[in-house]
This record gives structure tokens, C-alpha cells and sequence, in this order.
């Protein structure tokens, strides 16, 4: 079995934030100390061999740096390899690298190992930053020491004893100063005593788990206040067991960034105790750990390589805490899986788990592992009742928007709104170089400059419709060269409206159809706006169809109506750029067309939550859906079969070939801090790939909050556990986007602000980066003088 040391469900172990990485060569010719990395990182980590670990220290880079250094390197793979190679040592944790560690009479703690490589007596020693507090240091040498505990005896860490450990103890060994100008004298002297913080920890705690205790820092007599469990709910009375198993129960402990053993044996139970609710209750054997609703809040996440289950807990008081369940084999896991995950599918769909079909609830199951992309095995698409069987079977750091005077009178720039209203969407532009926010009533202009910015070009002070009647826009797109701009308006659900924006007004009022709503509408093709192209996509709860504006009369064209007789709740639509058209619901499930009209090509089954926005690439290659709490990337490319190298769009999934979706969530621990940080749920904003007619896609951009998230494609499909960083603002994001033609740029709407900003500055997410609040501008991205526009803040 795998042990813990912190999050399981990451690659890393354990790891020191900040050093510097000297190789200091006692006894060499070749000089006494070089300093290899100025600014580095340490890390133990796993790697894909059972009982083999390894010590890592990366090079920290600035901020921006490695996206520079990225650019200048281009494609080349050999480049990046070297790259790779010079940013990176990486050390076998094995007994022979004698590691160790002291504390420095300036309170630097240092670890020191062997240098293999080199000649006899150098050493690599990382110093730690003064930050790095004594439990810290501690832990991270014990977690060094089991690792060659089990590359020695091939067996679990668990089973060592005291004894056992000792041997791997090399701290009687001195460690000589890295920063020293001349080598030392070769005379003995006793190594400095260690910190009793971490004398205890490598002595006492060997079979305790180390990040349970409070220890004094080094430098200073304050106590580390480590995260508590909260008290548990009261426990309803439950009418049906779904599950209860036994495991490991672990709390993410939010000073140290890491979780932190509660007790070894607890017995989590999962039961029905209402129409469509469900209870999950964790209890010890002398006290009651938890107890919650079995909701989509919890974020879960079951990784079977490391028998573990993450999931989120918030209290009655707006509390978040995220904790780890640790099970004795995979079979235990599974178990507690199924009965967790019918929970949630029932409450979400309100349907009992057993008249799913046995390939629909491994789908569903599948998509809550913690795994790589590729297809999932046995999922079905048929539909028990007829009428709905309409999926084709296979007869076989922000950049400001604009510069502004420094002597500018504060009288001369409008801030905020006075009509209560706050930005609401963004439309970006394809054709020309311009971004379109609404904030109420209005639509403001702003050009992109060639460096970057943003830049207020005009404002449309009212959206009203062509009898002079003011609204707010509910959902707008560009269309016919981003010369038009199309608008919903919520009163009156069977109409859109036309705005040209070289008027700036709304021109048109187009009658879609007297009986059949339009709840949303999308492009023709992913790049239609580029185009002259006047039809484009409409849907309502339970019908596609084509709108062409140059009609007379009514604007959808009947020939291409394809409606369901049951409530499908579509919610949300995007096309390909040779047209085909992927259709989500408030359902959860997908279908994929390769024209309208005609029955779906492919369906993929609901997980249960609401899709609240799709994404396709450009190529039809990958479909992106957005759930409230999570993402949603589906591989649509098959693989094998009669139909391999086909898309879903093309030809219907074969029954045993069907793709796996990829769930794109964040770390339960990063999300337990998002609501420590704001007290509000997780709420993703409809989530976009970067795109261009010749550019492929590398990222994916949503928020929650007040944090932008970028997933990177390269790491997502490559399993990496890493694979987003976050950008925190001040308040909420409204709204984002990626510059069109570049994923290096994103477009932030804000309540009353509008920026473009570089990915670049983006961040890993960690305790730091989560926690800290940006410092106000002090001006808003969109300020306007009162001689360009009055009451137009954006």
C-alpha cells in the first residue's frame, strides 16, 4: 500500500517552497562552492515504480521569466529537453546519498546528500529559506528516510520500526558551509545540535503521522495553530445504507498546505434519509467525525492509486474543510464509490440508480476518477423509451486597459455606475480587433492595441428595441464580420434582435417562430462571425433549428426543426468549423450532430449536474462542457472499430468504444481555500478553449469568483497533477475570454472594470496565491472621462 504524507492525490509527497541549491565540492581542485540554483524549490516525489522515490529541486523561476525563455526556445524538443535538464536535478532517494539535515547557528536549516557523480566528499546542500518553519524541515527528512526505507526492504513504511529508521540517520555526518569563501580545515568538529522540533520529529513521531502536531518554530516562540475538525452535524435518521466502509480519515490542514492523520480507523456510511436526499457520516470509535448532505458541493474525487477519496465539507456556519478518506484495498474503495456516487446521480436526477443501465453507471463512475484521458469501456447511449432513442445506431499581473494622465482630476473619471448596474458579458471579437461588454442597458466598445492593452473606444449608452423600448441583453453574439451584434432580450423569448454596431442601435426585431421559444442560439460554424454568413443556430427546452434572417416572416426555417417530444432542457450549444453542432442540457447529457435536422449522431449519458456552457475546438476533436463545480473534456476521436479515426460528430460511438470523459476540477484542498478566502461556493463561469482558424488548442479559461483558472491542455491529457494556475482579483469575475488568435492573453470582465491580461501572470495555485488579495488599482480598466461618455463605468 502507499502511504500519506500530504495530498495522496498528487504527485508530490512533500516539499520545501523556497531555497537555494548549492554543490560544494570539500576536498575538489575545481573550486570550494557553486551556488546552482539561486532560487529553488525541493520535492520528494513519486514515481511510477512501486517503492522508488525521488528528491527533486526545481529552479524557481520570476515572474514571467519561463514563459520568455519558453518563446525564445520556440518548439524546439531538444531545446526544452536541455532546458528541462539545466532547470531540474532530480536524485534516486536511496540510502547511499547519506541525506541529512542541520540547523545553522543564523537559523538556516540546510539538507545535505552525496553528489555520486562527482568526486569524493561533494555534496548538493539545499538551504532552506528563513521562512521554512522547523516542522517543516522535520517532516520533510522523515519522509526522505521511509522513502529508502521501502527502496531497501521493497515493503511499506508502515511496517518499519524506530530501529529500523535509524539506519537511514546520517546526522552524525557534517555538513560543511556552502556560502564558505575558502574550504574548511580538515579537524573533526560535532555537527550542530538540531532543534528539539526537529529532533522529536525524526525520533518520536516515526509512526505517527509528523503534520499532526503542533511544534514550535524555530525561529520564534509562536505556536503553529494547525486546522481542527470542526464538530459534526446531527445525524438523520436514515432510511437505506448505500455504503459503509471503514478507512483512514485525514483533514487538510490549511497552514501547512497538507493533510493531517484524525484517526486510523473510522467507518464512513453513506445512507438515504429523504425523497432524493442522502447523508454521508464519518464516525470514530470514540467520537462522530462528520456529517453532511451528499451534494455536488463536495467536489469528489476517488484516486485508486492511492485508495483515496478527497472530498470537500462545509458547515452550518459557511465553513469549508476538505478531507481525505484512506481505504485498505480497491475493492473497499469501489464499493464506497458506487454507493457515494448513486447518492449524488439520484439526488442530481432524481431517479433511482438501478434503472440506469450498467454501462451508463460506469460512465458516470469513470468520470469521478482521478485519471489520464482515454476511452472508457461499455458506456451505452440507448434511451429506455422510444421517443427519446434519437441517437443513431451503428448498423455494425493584469495589464491596464488604457493610460490616463497622472494629473487627471479624480472629478474627471467615472468609477461607478449610478444606475446599480454591473458589467455583465463579454463578446470578443474574431473579425476585427474589438471586445464588447454590456453592463445593463448599455454596451461598451473597447479596442485591442497591438501591445496588448485594451483601449475604450466608443459607448452604446441604450439597447432598446425598434419601438424605443430600453432592455438589458440576456445573451449576445457578433455575427456578419462583427459588423452585427445579436441580442436576447428575457421579455420577449420568441424574438432576437439585430444591432448594427456601426449605428450602435438595434435595427431589427426578428420573430423566430409564434409557439417555439429561443432559450439559447450559437454560430452556423465556429468561425460564422468571421464571415458574411446570416443563419446561425436556435434552441429551446426541446428543439434545434436553423434561423435565417433574410426569411419573411417568421425567421426559423421549418425544414431544418428537429424537436423532441419530452423536455430535453437544452441548455447550451457550439459548432465545429465545418458546422457540427454539439447540444448540452440542463440534463447533463451531449449530442453531437453532424447536421441539423437528423437524429444525433452520438450521445453521451448525464452525469447529473447542469451543463451551463459547451466549448468544441475547432477540429471537432474535443468537446468542453461546464458544470457548476467542475469541467467536463470529452475525446470524440475513435480509436478502434469500424469507425476508428472517425469523430462522434461523424459516426455513432460503438457500444464497448465509447469516450471517457476527463473531469477538470480543482484540488478539494485548493477549493476548501477558495471558500476560506471568500465564503462562496464554487461557481464556474462557462468555460472557453483559446481559438483561431490556424491555431490549435492549448488552454482552457473559466472563473469562480473573484479567480481565473487556465487549464493546460499538454498536462491535462497527460495526467499531470498540476495541470491549472489561478489569478486572483479583488472582486468577482463577470466574465473572460481568451484574445482571439492567442492563448497568451485574457479578457477579464469585472463588475466595473475591464482588463486584458497576460497569462503569463498566472500563478500555481498555492496557499500564497489563493490567499492574496490584490491591491486595487485604484482606477478602473474601462475609466472614461466625462468629456468621452457620461454614466458609461465599465
Amino acid at each position: 500500500t502507499k502511504y500519506l504524507f500530504g495530498d495522496t492525490s498528487k504527485e508530490s509527497i512533500v516539499e520545501i517552497p523556497q531555497g537555494q541549491l548549492y554543490l560544494v565540492r570539500p576536498l575538489s581542485p575545481k573550486g570550494y562552492s557553486e551556488l546552482i540554483f539561486k532560487d529553488a524549490a525541493a520535492t520528494i516525489r513519486r514515481t511510477g515504480q512501486e517503492y522508488q522515490y525521488q528528491l527533486v529541486v526545481q529552479r524557481a523561476y520570476e515572474e514571467g521569466e519561463e514563459e520568455l525563455l519558453a518563446e525564445e526556445d520556440g518548439d524546439d524538443g531538444a531545446a526544452e529537453a536541455l532546458s528541462a535538464d539545466k532547470d531540474e536535478k532530480t536524485f534516486l532517494l536511496d540510502q547511499g546519498l547519506h541525506f541529512r539535515s542541520e540547523v545553522r547557528d543564523g537559523g538556516e536549516a540546510v539538507f545535505a546528500w552525496r553528489d555520486l557523480s562527482g568526486d569524493p566528499g561533494d555534496l548538493y546542500e539545499f538551504v532552506c529559506d528563513r521562512s521554512v518553519q522547523a516542522p517543516e524541515v522535520g517532516t520533510f527528512e522523515m519522509v526522505a528516510i521511509k522513502c529508502q526505507y521501502e527502496r531497501k526492504f521493497r515493503k511499506p513504511q508502515e511496517a518499519a520500526t524506530e530501529k529500523d529508521l535509524q539506519q537511514f540517520n546520517f546526522t552524525n555526518q557534517t555538513i560543511p558551509s556552502a556560502s564558505a569563501v575558502s574550504a574548511p580545515t580538515a579537524e573533526a568538529t560535532d555537527p550542530p545540535a538540531r532543534p528539539k522540533a526537529i529532533e522529536e520529529s525524526l525520533v518520536k513521531q516515526t509512526q505517527k503521522d509528523l503534520s499532526s502536531r503542533t511544534t514550535k518554530s524555530r525561529s520564534s516562540d509562536k505556536e503553529v495553530t494547525h486546522t481542527k475538525a470542526p464538530p459534526s452535524a446531527m445525524t438523520p435518521k436514515g432510511a437505506e445504507v448505500l455504503a459503509k466502509e471503514r478507512a483512514e480519515l485525514h483533514l487538510f490542514d490549511f497552514p501547512s498546505g497538507s493533510f493531517m492523520l484524525q484517526d486510523r480507523s473510522v467507518v464512513a456510511t453513506v445512507s438515504e434519509v429523504g425523497r432524493w436526499e442522502y447523508w454521508l457520516q464519518i464516525t470514530g470509535e470514540d467520537r462522530e467525525w462528520l456529517g453532511q448532505p451528499v451534494v455536488a458541493d463536495i467536489n469528489p474525487v476517488f484516486n485508486f492509486e492511492y485508495l483515496s477519496f478527497i472530498f470537500n465539507h462545509y458547515t452550518e456556519d459557511g465553513s469549508a474543510y476538505s478531507w481525505l478518506l484512506r481505504f485498505a484495498d480497491q475493492e473497499t474503495e469501489e464499493r464506497f464509490q458506487e454507493g457515494l456516487m448513486r447518492a449524488l446521480w439520484e439526488r442530481l436526477n432524481e431517479i433511482k440508480w438501478t434503472k440506469s443501465t450498467d454501462d451508463e453507471r460506469q460512465y458516470v463512475l469513470d468520470a469521478f476518477q482521478d485519471l489520464t484521458m482515454e476511452d472508457a469501456e461499455n458506456v451505452a447511449n440507448e434511451e429506455a423509451d422510444e421517443v427519446e432513442e434519437e441517437v443513431e445506431q451503428d448498423p455494425s499581473d493584469s495589464q491596464q486597459a488604457e493610460e490616463y494622465d497622472s494629473d487627471e482630476s479624480a472629478d474627471d473619471v467615472i468609477t461607478k455606475a449610478d444606475d446599480g448596474n454591473t458589467n455583465s458579458q463579454l463578446a470578443v471579437g474574431y473579425k476585427h480587433d474589438r471586445s464588447f461588454v454590456v453592463r445593463g442597458s448599455k454596451i461598451g466598445v473597447f479596442k485591442h492595441t497591438p501591445n496588448n492593452d485594451l483601449e475604450f473606444s466608443t459607448n452604446i449608452s441604450k439597447v432598446e428595441t425598434p419601438g424605443g423600448k430600453l432592455f438589458s441583453p440576456k445573451k449576445v453574439m457578433l455575427h456578419s464580420e462583427d459588423t452585427d451584434m445579436i441580442l436576447q432580450n428575457e421579455a420577449n423569448p420568441n424574438a432576437l434582435y439585430r444591432m448594427d454596431l456601426e449605428y450602435g442601435k438595434v435595427v431589427d426585431e426578428w420573430k423566430i417562430h409564434d409557439d417555439i421559444p429561443v432559450k439559447t442560439f450559437a454560430p452556423e460554424k465556429k468561425f460564422s462571425q468571421m464571415t458574411g454568413e446570416q443563419t446561425f443556430l436556435g434552441l429551446s427546452h426541446n428543439a434545434l433549428y436553423r434561423v435565417d434572417p433574410r426569411l419573411s416572416g417568421n425567421k426559423m426555417v421549418e425544414s431544418d426543426l428537429k424537436q423532441y417530444t419530452s423536455k430535453n432542457a437544452f441548455s447550451s450549444a457550439a459548432t465545429t468549423e465545418k458546422g457540427y453542432i454539439a447540444v448540452a442540457s440542463d440534463k447533463g447529457d451531449i449530442r453531437m450532430f453532424d447536421k441539423l435536422g437528423l437524429r444525433a449522431k452520438s450521445q453521451l449519458p448525464a452525469l447529473g449536474d447542469n451543463i451551463i456552457g459547451l466549448d468544441v475546438s475547432a477540429d471537432g476533436r474535443w468537446v468542453l462542457a461546464t458544470c457548476r463545480t467542475f469541467l467536463l473534456l470529452i475525446d470524440t476521436l475513435q480509436k478502434d472499430g469500424k469507425n476508428e479515426g472517425k469523430l462522434g460528430f461523424e459516426k455513432p460511438f460503438a457500444k464497448d468504444s465509447k469516450p471517457q470523459p476527463k473531469r477538470l476540477t480543482l484540488q478539494p484542498s485548493h477549493v476548501a481555500q477558495f471558500h476560506h478566502e471568500t465564503k462562496a461556493a464554487l461557481s464556474f463561469t462557462p468555460a472557453r478553449f483559446n481559438t483561431g482558424v490556424d491555431d490549435k488548442e492549448t488552454s482552457i479559461i473559466t472563473a469562480t469568483g473573484p479567480f481565473i483558472v487556465t487549464w493546460n491542455m499538454k498536462k491535462v491529457l497527460a495526467g499531470r497533477k498540476d495541470p491549472y494556475t489561478i489569478k486572483r482579483y479583488d472582486q468577482e469575475v463577470k466574465a473572460d475570454d481568451f484574445k482571439y488568435g492567442s492563448d497568451r492573453n485574457v479578457i477579464v470582465a469585472l463588475p466595473n472594470e475591464v482588463n486584458m491580461v497576460a497569462k503569463q501572470s498566472f500563478k500555481k495555485p498555492t496557499r500564497e496565491s489563493i490567499a492574496a488579495t490584490p491591491r486595487a488599482s485604484g482606477r478602473f480598466g474601462s475609466k472614461l472621462r466625462k468629456s468621452d461618455v457620461v454614466n458609461s463605468p465599465y
